[in-house]
Parts: structure tokens; C-alpha cells; sequence
């Protein structure tokens, strides 16, 4: 049994859809306050009275205005913050001729420079809390694996665990650990999106012949957040059903 991590303060970082909301999902299930950001207000809000969140604000984490803004709705709402889960991402597709300089930097300023923003933004509020826990959702995509069209997907995500690794060096002193999950395809509105083929192929893919939920990943985070956690940093957890272990398609006929 798990020490009750009830009550404790949690901001999840692009929390309106896919993987963010269902990490916010299991952890108001599991008693945590929880802080949902997203750039889209009304969306946010929708999103924070479906999880049973304990409230919500808008923010672009590109932008470090916006991610001290949310540290400080952080300590003002929830009276500090124990759980940094700094989910935000964004994954438009373009193969690499055809990728423009815009593309580019939307990506790397979400996926990566908004996660070393948000983390740098809520440091104080994590050496406070005693128990700090920053949990980055990266990908399979770019640190494991590759797929065409995410080049600048999947350099953001790599990217994200070349900084996980320093600042959990860093901020271990503060009794603060950095770990990541790397998720395999997750049924969720964005990967629905990219239509039946792709979902069709990518299950075929997969040892366990699905894919995985957004709940599986929630409860990934929620270990790291636990206490019984507290001797994990710079680490990844793979949660993609097997997806990244067969040599070749025959492996999983």
C-alpha cells in the first residue's frame, strides 16, 4: 500500500485533452488538488469540473509570463505545489523538406522550452514543498523510436530527457526528483485523428494488441508523485504495451 498522496498539490500542464487530462483525472481521483493548464480557457475549465480538478488557468507554456502565472495561481489556489506534471505538447506533422522554421519553433517552444520554463517557474514552490516531484511526459518518439513527419517531434522529446537528467542532478539537493514517462501510442483525440490506417497499423504493432489509455499513464505519474518513489530521479518509464521490444513485424504475427 502506498502512502495517501490526498491532499497534496498538483499542477498538470496541458491537461485539457489526451494523456494531460487523464493524469489529472487519476490524481483528483486519488485526492490530490489539482491545477489544470491550458492554453484555451473555456477548454481548460471544462476540462477542470469533468477531472473534479480543484481549478484551472490559462497559459501557454512558450512563454514564461505565462508559466509564472500559473505558479502563481499554484500558490494562491492551492497554497503551494507538491506535483509538477509538465505535460504540454503539440505534434503537427511534416516530413523534413516541407518542415517550416514556424513548425519548428512551436514545437521545440511547447515540448521543450516550456518544459524547462514551467519547471524554473515552480522551483520555489517544489523546494518548499519538502517533497517535490516533477514528472515530464515525453514519448517513445525521438528518445526510442522514430516515425516520419516528427523529426522536430521527436527532438523536442528527446531533448526533454537530456534536461531531466541535469536538473534532477541539480535539484536533488532539494530533495526534488525528475523523472519522465515515455508513452507508446495512447488512444486519445489526437492520435484518433491521424485515422484508422495509422491506429489499425500501430496495433498490429503491439505485443499486447492495443493501445494503451490515458488512466495508464496517469497511474505511471502517480507512482513517481508517491513517497515510495522519493529514491527515483532522472529516470524513464516505457508504457507502450511492448510496442519498442520486436526486431521485426514477424516478432508480433
Amino acid at each position: 500500500m502506498f502512502t495517501s498522496i490526498a491532499g497534496r498539490a498538483v499542477v498538470v500542464t496541458g491537461g485539457t485533452r489526451g494523456i494531460g487530462k487523464g493524469i489529472a483525472a487519476v490524481f483528483a481521483g486519488a485526492g490530490a488538488r489539482v491545477l489544470v493548464t491550458g492554453r484555451d480557457e473555456a477548454a481548460a475549465g471544462t476540462a477542470a469540473d469533468e477531472v473534479g480538478a480543484a481549478g484551472y488557468v490559462a497559459a501557454d507554456v512558450s512563454h514564461k509570463a505565462d508559466c509564472e502565472k500559473v505558479a502563481t495561481a499554484a500558490a494562491e489556489r492551492l497554497g503551494g505545489l507538491d506535483v509538477l506534471c509538465a505535460n504540454a505538447g503539440v505534434f503537427p506533422s511534416a516530413r523534413l523538406g516541407d518542415l517550416a522554421e514556424d513548425d519548428i519553433d512551436r514545437v521545440l517552444g511547447v515540448n521543450l522550452k516550456g518544459t524547462i520554463l514551467t519547471v524554473q517557474a515552480c522551483l520555489p514552490l517544489l523546494r518548499a514543498s519538502g517533497h517535490g516531484r516533477v514528472i515530464l511526459t515525453s514519448s517513445i518518439t525521438g528518445p526510442v523510436t522514430g516515425y516520419p513527419g516528427w523529426t522536430h517531434y521527436g527532438a523536442s522529446k528527446a531533448g526533454q530527457l537530456g534536461f531531466m537528467r541535469t536538473a534532477a542532478i541539480e535539484l536533488a539537493r532539494d530533495g526534488i526528483t525528475v523523472n519522465a514517462v515515455l508513452p507508446g501510442n495512447i488512444m486519445t483525440e489526437g492520435l484518433a485523428g491521424l485515422g484508422d490506417d495509422y491506429v489499425n497499423g500501430m496495433t498490429a504493432a503491439i505485443p499486447m494488441r492495443r493501445l494503451g489509455t490515458v488512466e495508464e499513464i496517469g497511474h505511471t505519474v502517480l507512482f513517481l508523485a508517491t513517497d515510495e518513489a522519493g529514491y527515483i530521479t532522472g529516470q524513464t518509464i516505457v508504457v507502450d504495451g511492448g510496442q519498442t521490444l520486436p526486431e521485426s513485424p514477424e516478432a508480433v504475427s
